[in-house]
């Protein structure tokens, strides 16, 4: 993975991190990890958006 100079650099860190935890895991077992996280990261970006949103709708013009 290149670092296209808007990261922070620590893409191939986690990279690594997740062969190494994939090394250890069976394929199923790995398969619902990620798909957890992947769910988690969606529903933070959900919240977010939507805090952001209804935070600039409050605010005063």
């Amino acid at each position: 993975m290149a670092n296209n100079g808007h990261g922070l650099g620590f893409e191939q860190k986690l990279w690594s991190a997740a062969d190494k935890m994939r090394n250890n895991m069976d394929a199923a077992e790995y398969k619902q990890v990620v798909l957890g996280l992947i769910f988690l990261k969606y529903i933070s970006d959900s919240f977010e958006a939507l805090f952001n949103k209804l935070k600039n709708e409050s605010s005063p013009h």
